[in-house]
């Protein structure tokens, strides 16, 4: 099957390193987060994944929305997304995720089924199913 896209992206020196895009657009510092004992004051993978988890969930409800006649526009969707590094208790590391989607113009019965539909249709929630505990804070406005 062919990619619809793809991009690269080099890591260079772990949690205190750099990562940087192939075509230069992205060029971040990153450090270990003082909470983990590290110098702070740069980006970590945590918040990396949970910027892209949140924006690509954000376009998933869009997505999930275009046919249905409570279309959902770009700026009625709010989405914070929350990734916890947790021990898994045999001495690696799991991570924990939950998103807080807001959709305004629906009630909350249907923000619920939106975000339940665009869960089946995120490329992220596909890539991490049955492997990262993702819950949901839907709140309609």
């Amino acid at each position: 099957m062919n990619a619809l896209y793809q991009t690269r992206v080099a890591a260079v020196g772990g949690r205190n390193g750099t990562v940087r895009s192939e075509d230069g657009v992205l060029v971040l510092s990153l450090a270990v987060p003082k909470d983990l004992g590290g110098k702070g004051g740069a980006t970590n993978p945590e918040q990396l994944f949970a910027a892209g988890y949140a924006a690509c969930f954000g376009n998933a409800v869009i997505h999930v929305t275009r046919a249905q006649v409570d279309k959902v526009r770009d700026g009625d969707i709010e989405v914070v997304g929350q990734v916890g590094l947790n021990p898994d208790g045999q001495n690696g590391f799991a991570l924990a995720v939950t998103l807080e989607v807001a959709i305004s113009g629906v009630d909350q019965g249907k923000a619920e089924e939106i975000v339940q539909a665009a869960h089946a249709v995120c490329p992220y929630s596909n890539a991490i199913k049955g492997n990262v505990d993702v819950q949901f804070v839907v709140t309609a406005r």
